[in-house]
């Protein structure tokens, strides 16, 4: 069972008008759209409370229940079916699924000394929620195994919430869903205390109540100690709540009242026999994506015809030979000749050879970033010292996750060159290694091209190594006639939170 909530903020920034404070963060990557995450959390909810002992009590329920309305009233993004139940554990600990549910241990509403505070907790939750965590979760651990197609958006015959979820091992209650990175805790404090402040909560009660974590710590260790195991140091985040809540203004408000009443039909009540913590299961690999026996390409050479291809939101155009197909999705497209797409046995497309075009918000949060960013040491991004450039740092990190959704590319050492793309700044890199579909040696190179508001437009050209250098002549021309439109990009990014190709 996930730790309880409210990791602190690397760097908070104190934000003066309430107007602005939601649009901080944004929901990252995501395969799912969100009628699918209120699907899969309810799925799932019914498979955690097979296994929790739920308190079942209306009057706490419905309690806070009301606290998460006035809460949800405020929350970013699309608006969730959010919905709370108590479980009968002494811990203390929350946790919220896709879509909408969000459970809390008695040992939480204990803990909690004010309506402000347990406000706190339920907001930090319902931000998970809101900005999608769970699934970017899931997200993410399809496309560790997913391999290139899926940067272009080739999601194959099934959609790709069945097949992630068969990925996952299924529908139900998993570490994917609950296991959260550092900068998601980092977004969710952000978020929650913003919800707060907007609801007519107080965000210091955050700060207070890790003061009161601090103080059970040395008179119950047993109850907080998963919690401050998973979970910087309540002091540090006591201190970057309050410099948060320092910045924004509050509406003035009346609670909803009956917190006190709560916690006296709470202390009546028995506790459950035999406490039960939620089973994570680990996630599989994903056998059956490798195509069975491999394939051996034969690809017709590139027609020196040329086709323009549109974006549909206006967001670039390209020119690619007559004899390719172009499969759209979303602000993606891949460029393909026939027999460079096979389909696996999950149903899932692969591109072995052709071009993708995409939009990409950097994958990883902040400090993971930096943190990640040290293992590389290709040039020009070989400076271990200092946080390097957007592009850089962006292209970097592109890099670094099509090595960890190819496992058997590899970055090539000395490859990566400051390049112009589109008229702007931008940064080739290659990757070589044997694809386990062919058994043949591919190449693949990205090319990013920077974007104002700090994410990249990037090119893929993926070929097996013995057609590479005959096909550089066609991937130089297509990436000559590339064209961004800026502001169309930005204008897809603030329309769409979600947008149905994958960013990245």
């Amino acid at each position: 069972m996930r730790t309880l909530l409210l990791a602190g903020a690397l760097g908070v920034i104190g934000t003066p008008c309430l107007a602005q404070t939601t649009q901080l963060d944004q929901p990252g990557f995501n395969l799912f759209t969100v009628n699918q995450d209120i699907e899969l959390g309810r799925q799932s909810a019914i498979a955690a409370e097979r296994q929790l002992p739920l308190l079942n009590n209306r009057s706490v329920d419905n309690y806070l229940n009301r606290v998460v309305q006035r809460l949800a009233a405020q929350a970013p993004g699309a608006k969730y079916p959010y919905q709370i139940k108590a479980v009968n554990a002494t811990e203390i600990n929350a946790f919220a699924l896709p879509g909408g549910p969000i459970y809390i241990n008695r040992g939480a509403l204990d803990a909690a000394r004010s309506e402000d505070e347990l406000a706190g907790i339920l907001a930090h939750e319902m931000s998970h929620i809101a900005l999608r965590h769970g699934t970017n979760q899931a997200s993410k651990a399809y496309l560790s195994q997913a391999g290139l197609g899926i940067l272009g958006g080739l999601l194959g015959r099934q959609s790709s919430a069945t097949r992630l979820v068969n990925a996952i091992g299924g529908v139900g209650l998993n570490a994917v869903f609950l296991k959260f990175s550092r900068d998601d805790e980092y977004q969710a404090d952000r978020s929650g205390a913003q919800i707060m402040a907007r609801a007519g909560y107080d965000p210091n009660a955050m700060a207070t109540f890790f003061q009161q974590l601090r103080a059970l710590q040395g008179r119950d260790p047993s109850k907080v100690e998963e919690f401050l195991s998973d979970h910087p140091a309540a002091a540090d985040r006591e201190a970057r709540i309050r410099q948060l809540a320092s910045g924004l203004g509050r509406v003035r408000a009346q609670p909803v009242g009956g917190f006190q009443s709560m916690r006296s039909t709470l202390g009546r009540l028995p506790l459950a026999n035999g406490q039960q913590a939620l089973s994570q299961t680990t996630v599989p690999t994903y056998q059956d994506s490798v195509v069975t026996p491999q394939v051996s390409l034969r690809i017709e050479p590139p027609s020196t015809r040329f086709l323009h291809f549109e974006q549909p939101n206006g967001f670039f155009t390209i020119d690619y030979p007559d004899n390719w197909q172009a499969y759209p999705s979303g602000l993606a497209v891949s460029l393909a000749p026939e027999g460079g797409v096979v389909t696996a046995a999950d149903g899932r497309q692969i591109l072995l050879y052709g071009v993708i075009v995409n939009h990409y918000a950097p994958f990883e949060g902040d400090s993971a970033r930096w943190l990640g960013s040290l293992q590389h040491s290709y040039a020009p991004f070989e400076d271990r010292t200092r946080p390097r450039r957007t592009l850089e740092d962006a292209t970097d990190d592109l890099v670094r996750q099509i090595e960890r959704s190819n496992s058997y590319l590899v970055a090539q050492d000395n490859s990566a060159r400051p390049e112009i793309v589109d008229g702007q700044q931008g940064y080739a890199v290659e990757l070589a290694g044997r694809s386990p579909v062919t058994g043949e040696e591919e190449r693949v190179a990205v090319h990013t091209r920077g974007l104002p508001d700090g994410h990249v437009v990037y090119v893929l050209t993926v070929a097996p190594g013995r057609d590479y250098n005959a096909m550089q002549r066609t991937f130089a021309r297509l990436l000559r006639t590339l064209a961004v439109n800026d502001e169309a990009a930005h204008r897809s990014t603030r329309i769409s939170r979600n947008p149905p190709s994958p960013e990245r």
